[in-house]
This record gives C-alpha cells, structure tokens and sequence, in this order.
C-alpha cells in the first residue's frame, strides 16, 4: 500500500514518515497542494493523508480538485482544525476519513488500516484464484486451505496482482507500492520477492511478462 502525505510540517512528516516505514508502509512526502496535485497526477498512490492548512492552497481547494480527477482515492484528512463544523465541512467535501492534531499514532494506524481494506479492486474482500485465497480484511492468505505467512512486502505484493489478475503489472508500478522515494532498493528486490512467493503458493501462480512485468491469470 502506497501513501502520499502532504503536511508542510517538516517535524511532524519527518516523525510520520519514520514511524509509518518502520509498520512497512510504502509512504511518500510532499509539503504543498500543488505538488500534491502533480504526484497524484503522475504517481498515484493508494491512499493520501492530506493537512488542511497548506503554504500554497488550501487543503480543502486541494481536496476538490483531486475529487474532481480521482474520485474514489481515499482521503485522511490530518489537520489542526477540529471543530464540528470543520470536521463536517471536510467529510462533506469528500474525504473519508478525519484526523486533528494532536492525534495518537495507534489511531492513525488504525485509520489507515481501515482505509487500506478499501483499496481493493475486486468486488468483495475475499479474492479466489486457482487454489490461492486472500482476505483483504485480515489479511490471510491460504494456499488450498492452508494459512501462508507472508512478510507485509510479499502479502503487498500479492494482493496488487491478484486484485488486479488478469492484468499486466509493470516492474514500475509494483515497485512504486512497496518501496518509498529514496529507499535503498536493491536492483533484482522485485524477483527476490517474486521467487519468495512462487515458493510459498506455486511456480505457475505469477506468471512473468518479459520485459514488461508480472500477472496473475484468472483461470
């Protein structure tokens, strides 16, 4: 799962950018509405935590115009504004979820947690294909009917090829929803996790596209 957080605060990013890697989460930063707008645009990630009270614009001019291009991107908004009206005013606006600062980290997790269970493509949170089965909710997965373990970057890995089974997943595009800006990547980290989980759910589960990526085939 892939986060953007927009938050002119560099003390506080600095601190949410750590704590959310350490839970392995794939998270990105930027500090104004306009460069928001271009990553989303360009690069767009699974969820945006969005501070309302921007250098540039207005966090909830930054809200509309990404409601205006991305309908269904889920949005947290994280701001010091915390009265009823505010809170009402952003829900209205089209954010799914709000946060005021002071907030606790834990609530923040869980929040995210719950908006991640909505990044699903498929219909329902229960994806079957061949043999493997995967509940987006409590994030199991079963290999005909056995409970499979899987580190957080496997299990990330997974769910975006069987969510979007049937489709070419670039290298580009997988690596963009496990790995923040600037992390260390190694060179072949995309096959190690890719060989990882053929090992655990089958050979001929992902099936590579030379040059181009990874799909899981329906049937």
């Amino acid at each position: 799962m892939s986060i953007l957080l927009v938050e002119d605060d560099q003390a506080l990013a600095t601190g949410l950018l750590e704590a959310l890697r350490k839970e392995g989460l794939a998270i990105n930063h930027v500090g104004t509405g306009a460069a928001a707008l271009h990553v989303i645009d360009t690069e767009t990630p699974d969820i945006i935590i969005l501070d309302l009270g921007l250098p540039d614009m207005d966090g909830m001019s930054v809200l509309k115009k990404l409601r205006e291009r991305h309908g269904e991107l889920p949005v947290l908004l994280l701001t010091a504004r915390d009265t009823l009206d505010d809170r009402v005013a952003g829900l209205d606006s089209g954010a799914d979820d709000y946060l005021s600062k002071p907030f606790d980290m834990a609530e923040l997790l869980a929040r995210l947690r719950a908006l991640g269970r909505r990044v699903n493509t498929a219909s329902t949170r229960i994806i079957k294909i061949r043999g493997v089965t995967m509940d987006t909710g409590t994030q199991h997965v079963a290999v005909d009917g056995a409970v499979t373990e899987l580190p957080r970057r496997e299990y990330m890995l997974l769910k975006v090829l069987m969510e979007n089974a049937g489709r070419v997943q670039t290298r580009d595009n997988l690596e963009s929803k496990l790995y923040s800006w600037g992390e260390e990547v190694a060179s072949n980290a995309l096959e190690v996790h890719i060989h990882h989980l053929r090992k655990k759910i089958g050979a001929d589960f992902i099936q590579t596209v030379r040059g181009v990526g990874y799909t899981v085939k329906e049937t």
